[in-house]
């Protein structure tokens, strides 16, 4: 398996509140891990509750060391939203903050993700196909009916989520899993690369021939060239083929 992950702070944004996690190796009941997180709630208390989130998801994996991934997972995103929460009720600088999550595990020829809010989880796999749904009100809004997916109110109200790690005293988790195939690439980010750059735009650059340092490089500066207005986070995994189906 191959892996690279980094962050940016965009064009705009003064402070990084996106948080990145890459492990190859095992973690907890987990052969390897690999997670993004937005945080939000104000500079500071967005910056802390990514970190937060991240951090404490890995020190709860210590915990499950039996679990099946999605059950593991399932646990630490709620034992995590839990601390989380409790952490803004503790400290008023820090009400009301909250993060995205957006997480896998590759076990052999399976991937297993969870997700909460709008950071996202692609597989590029002759192009590009979204895993992860939207925590969002516009998502929310196309999936009644009430809105046209990509319209200009769509664009308009894209960065209210619905769901997010620590805003309240529970979280519920949407999970994946996915089969993985020969020369098969997992792309996690957050909103600050899927809202700057076109899909067909990210497809391309995931279909060029170049090392996964390079390709998350010019991810970052598709971002920033069409405006860096937020914090970009971006992950990109590749299993290797002697760990995969063909």
């Amino acid at each position: 398996m191959n892996s690279y992950g980094q962050t940016d702070t965009g064009r705009v944004r003064k402070s990084n509140q996106d948080s990145i996690f890459l492990s190859e190796t095992p973690v907890g009941p987990l052969s390897n891990l690999f997670m993004v997180a937005d945080g939000m709630g104000g500079h500071k208390a967005g910056d802390f509750a990514s970190r937060f989130v991240v951090d404490t998801m890995v020190r709860c994996m210590g915990l499950y060391k039996s679990d099946s991934p999605v059950t593991a997972l399932r646990k630490a995103i709620e034992k995590t939203n839990e601390l989380l929460f409790l952490e803004a009720q503790r400290d008023p600088d820090r009400e009301g903050m909250g993060s995205t999550l957006v997480a896998a595990t590759v076990d052999q020829d399976t991937m297993y993700v969870a997700n909460v809010g709008d950071s996202r989880l692609y597989l590029f796999r002759d192009g590009l196909s979204q895993i992860t749904r939207d925590h969002s009100l516009v998502e929310e809004m196309v999936s009644l009916g009430k809105l046209e997916r990509n319209s200009e109110s769509y664009r308009s109200q894209k960065n209210i989520i619905t769901r997010a790690v620590g805003i309240r005293p529970a979280v519920t988790a949407d999970f994946f899993e996915v089969s993985l195939k020969k020369d098969d690439c997992v792309l996690l980010c957050s909103d600050g690369l899927s809202n700057m750059a076109e899909e067909s735009l990210i497809g391309s650059i995931l279909a060029a021939p170049a090392a996964l340092k390079e390709k998350t490089s010019r991810l970052i500066q598709a971002a920033n060239e069409n405006g860096g207005k937020d914090n970009i986070a971006v992950i990109l995994i590749e299993p290797q083929v002697s760990e995969v189906g063909v």
